[in-house]
């Protein structure tokens, strides 16, 4: 079909999601009741919520919008704890966006440590400690509100004297960064990448490329393994790995797009020693914001959950004929569902991904990062959420709805 008569057929469609959207805000959201619990080896306990942004603990020069997001923590060599943050008027892209980071030795009380802005979108704020360096990757895009439009990454690293540079480029144009960690014997630093993404939502069929990168130093990177660059091609962007305790790597991509296998994610594995090797099963839940870590035998991961009444919180719904209908009535159906941010426990010898606990959350929600807690069977997640204590919105009233940064403390206990 020639560009201008798929962007025609793209309008009508979307014209018709909209009124479905009118229509679906006015009545009461649909809300499934939530999957069955599979423990695995720990119970897990949410202990403590508080929220950081905003919070009484931030310095008073810290200027902020009404959406705080996508967001990264680490704890660095230095004792303290640094969180990068998105603000802006909205969910949405815009011209009025920052990147701020701030560092707390207590997580209470913040000091502010820089603030990017470019007058354009930036996002996927990702902090990479590698050992008395600090290093900062954002995600750079558009303006345009209503457009999806991936310019590339840039880094900026703090100085010896406390300090930040200014962001530089890094990579190539249109490539989207979604995680940055250290990985296997030696904490290697490994970037999971996607590209491609500027055809999510244009009305094509995209073909998206997920892509691990190494790096010895945070700067230069490469294919983890040049012989296979390209771990997933499809409708795959979002996704996040971690290792187990012999070496296999077990991951999830969020398969918004559609694939082959149908819509909402795969859940993957490589074997030791081939760790670009990904082989992976199509799951019709869509977990986004994938965070993964390892405890005490078993993969988790920190991701999105769909609130679908219809759908038993699935993404694909097995509706619509062809690929275009299809993919529009996922995205309605999911933008008109209440959402929480979960945890997910890998299924090793299926896999397959488990329900385990809900995070206090509502609306528009997610994008975690974990970090060791004080005790070896804690762990803590700062997610971003809608107000707590407000009403449990539909995901597209949620974005554009006031958004903050929560801290929880999880405790993992012995199942049984």
């Amino acid at each position: 079909m020639p560009g201008s008569l798929r962007r025609a057929a793209l309008f009508s469609l979307l014209g018709g999601a909209a009124g479905l959207a009118w229509l679906g805000l006015r009545l009461r959201p649909q809300r499934g009741s939530a999957p069955p619990v599979e423990e695995g080896r720990h119970r897990v306990r949410v202990l403590e919520t508080r929220r950081i942004v905003p919070g009484p603990g931030l310095p008073p020069e810290l200027a902020l919008g009404a959406a705080n997001n996508n967001l990264d923590a680490v704890r660095h060599s230095d004792g303290f704890v640094y969180l990068a943050f998105r603000t802006a008027p909205h969910h949405f892209a815009g011209p009025h966006t920052a990147i701020c980071i701030v560092r707390s030795r207590d997580e209470e009380r913040w000091t502010l440590e820089a603030r990017f802005a470019i007058g354009s979108d930036l996002r996927e704020p990702r902090l990479l400690s590698l050992g008395d360096r600090l290093l900062l990757y954002v995600s750079r895009l558009g303006r345009d509100p209503l457009a999806f439009e991936p310019q590339g990454l840039s880094l900026a690293e703090r100085q010896p004297d406390g300090s930040w540079s200014d962001l530089s480029s890094l990579g190539p144009p249109g490539v989207m960064g979604w995680r940055v960690r250290r990985l296997g014997p030696g904490g290697v630093p490994v970037m999971l990448v996607y590209a491609g993404g500027e055809s999510i939502y244009d009305g094509s069929r995209p073909n998206l490329r997920v892509e691990m990168w190494r790096s010895d130093d945070g700067r230069h990177w490469e294919p983890f393994d040049p012989e296979r660059p390209v771990v997933y091609e499809g409708g795959g962007s979002e996704a996040d790995c971690v290792l187990g305790e012999d070496g296999t790597l077990y991951g999830v991509i969020r398969n918004e797009a559609g694939d082959a296998s149908g819509w909402g994610a795969l859940v993957c594995r490589a074997p030791a020693g081939d760790l670009a090797n990904w082989t992976c099963r199509p799951d019709p839940r869509k977990y986004d914001s994938p965070f993964a870590f390892w405890h005490d035998g078993e993969a988790y991961f920190v991701a999105r959950r769909n609130l679908n009444g219809c759908g038993g919180g699935a993404y694909d719904l097995g509706r619509g004929p062809g690929w275009l209908l299809r993919t529009v009535w996922n995205q309605v159906n999911y933008s008109l569902s209440p959402k929480r941010t979960a945890l997910w426990r890998y299924v090793q010898d299926e896999d397959r991904l488990a329900f385990v606990c809900d995070l206090p959350s509502r609306g528009d929600c997610c994008f975690p990062a974990v970090l060791e807690g004080e005790r070896e069977d804690e762990r803590i997640v700062y997610d971003y959420s809608c107000d707590l204590d407000g009403p449990d919105l539909p995901w597209l009233r949620g974005q554009r709805a006031r958004t903050h940064i929560y801290r929880h403390r999880l405790r993992f206990e012995p199942a049984g």
